[in-house]
């Protein structure tokens, strides 16, 4: 028993002399500093931040402004070599945040285009009906719109005293071109032959067909009326003739539209422009006909785009041999075309378009991700996008979550500059310079002698 008293003893005097005499006790475990080695688990110490503020950094632990203790923050390896954006994240956090990944691909470019289009005539194959000369018509044999015509059809018959007088002259000089072939007269024939060409000539200038001029040199007599002819077959899509109508030249009588073939015009955005060509094959819907498709072709690319809805406009080509097609109809429209040449494709989905600059979260491995800034081209197909800059084939890219990453990268960022701030050398202090160092006593302005200079 009396050992067991001196021990305890003994020991409340050790306790006592500890906290009287502090400089006696054990040592305490070392304060850890930024740049030291942790002993648990033999990684080098950055610096120490607060639980719940990231930008309130130490370099030795401590509390928080919220009362909290700091923790560690610690250098993996390799983190010399990275840029300061890269970030780093455990698997469990990645599962978390829902992270997806993909592939940088090298492939053909396509893009589908759905837009809506109006019918309407082929420009090329629209025909008018006008006189080169004043008259009355006399009688009308195509008299409502709408109504087909064949090339050669009498459309109406026309009285001009115009007319009337130039077949007078062609018969007189037919007459005397009869009567002076045989002379023996030089040049009595040729002068007689060429005034019936020219009145034949003057014929033929106010259409005058071929078969009128020789059915009026067979019958050698004048008609009061002449019949005017259809240009060409189509469908009569405007008519200003009537009955007794008397007609100015130049004047249209009619307007005739061939529509074997018709084009339709359609709109498209302007970065649709890239994946359309002259040329290209096209196909296109009617409601009335929803089970068929047209096949046609991009004719033509207005070189303007619209001043209000800022769209280009594109005219198509379509057969229509069997009439269904018919103009002021509207139509779907749909272009499938392909950017030449293979392409790096991404999903747009795993773009980042943050201001100048367009990032995109490119996979190092073992939890490192690194903001990779890239440039685009055109947008594809099944929400994809065309990269020209800043990725290769084969990266693996984030899909999703990218917008935590980029805050995550961005906060690194700015506190690694912080830190720089922070461990860089003083600048030099020139409190001391004293102006009076600078002696200018010894400098004569005599020296300066400017007596041999000239003003050029």
């Amino acid at each position: 028993m009396r050992t067991l008293f001196l021990f305890i003893a003994l020991a409340v005097l050790f306790v006592e002399s500890a906290v009287v005499f502090p400089q006696y006790a054990l040592a305490a475990d070392p304060v850890l500093k930024a740049g030291d080695i942790d002993p648990k688990n033999g990684k080098r110490i950055k610096y120490w931040v607060a639980p719940m503020d990231p930008t309130y950094i130490r370099n030795e632990p401590g509390k928080s402004p919220m009362g909290m203790d700091l923790v560690p923050e610690y250098e993996e390896e390799g983190d010399e070599k990275e840029p300061s954006s890269t970030i780093r994240i455990d698997p469990v956090t990645m599962q978390n945040m829902g992270v997806r990944f993909g592939r940088v691909e090298k492939k053909e470019l396509t893009r589908k285009i759905r837009t809506l289009g109006t019918i309407t005539y082929d420009e090329s194959l629209i025909y008018t009906v006008n006189t080169k000369f004043n008259g009355w018509i006399e009688k009308l044999f195509v008299k409502f719109e709408g109504e087909s015509v064949k090339a050669g059809q009498p459309l109406f018959n026309i009285y001009s005293p115009e007319l009337v007088s130039a077949q007078e002259e062609y018969l007189l000089a037919l007459r005397q071109y009869k009567r002076l072939s045989a002379s023996n007269i030089p040049g009595v024939a040729d002068n007689a032959r060429r005034l019936l060409d020219a009145s034949r000539t003057r014929l033929q200038f106010w259409d005058f067909t071929n078969a009128q001029i020789n059915a009026l040199s067979r019958n050698m007599q004048v008609r009061k009326d002449v019949t005017v002819y259809s240009p060409a077959t189509g469908v009569v899509i405007k008519k200003d003739a009537f009955d007794g109508h008397y007609v100015k030249e130049g004047e249209h009588q009619y307007e005739i539209a061939d529509l074997s073939k018709v084009w339709v015009d359609v709109e498209i955005y302007e970065y649709e422009l890239p994946f359309v060509s002259e040329g290209m094959p096209a196909e296109m819907e009617l409601t009335y006909l929803p089970d068929q498709r047209f096949k046609g072709k991009v004719l033509f690319i207005y070189p303007f785009l619209s001043a209000k809805t800022r769209t280009a406009r594109l005219r198509l080509e379509f057969e229509n041999p069997n009439m269904l097609l018919k103009p002021n109809m509207y139509a779907t429209v749909y272009l499938n075309s392909e950017v030449k040449g293979q392409s790096l494709v991404i999903p747009q989905e795993a773009v980042i378009h943050s201001g100048e600059r367009t990032l995109v979260f490119l996979y190092r491995g073992k939890g490192k991700f690194e903001p990779r800034q890239v440039r685009l081209g055109v947008e594809g197909a099944k929400e994809t996008v065309q990269v020209l800059e800043g990725l290769k084939e084969g990266d693996q890219i984030v899909l999703s979550a990218q917008f935590l990453l980029d805050s995550e990268s961005r906060l690194r960022e700015a506190i690694q500059k912080m830190l720089e701030v922070r461990n860089a050398p003083p600048k030099a202090d020139t409190s001391d310079l004293n102006m009076d160092d600078l002696q200018m006593n010894d400098l004569n302005m005599d020296d300066l002698n400017m007596s041999d200079q000239k003003k050029q």
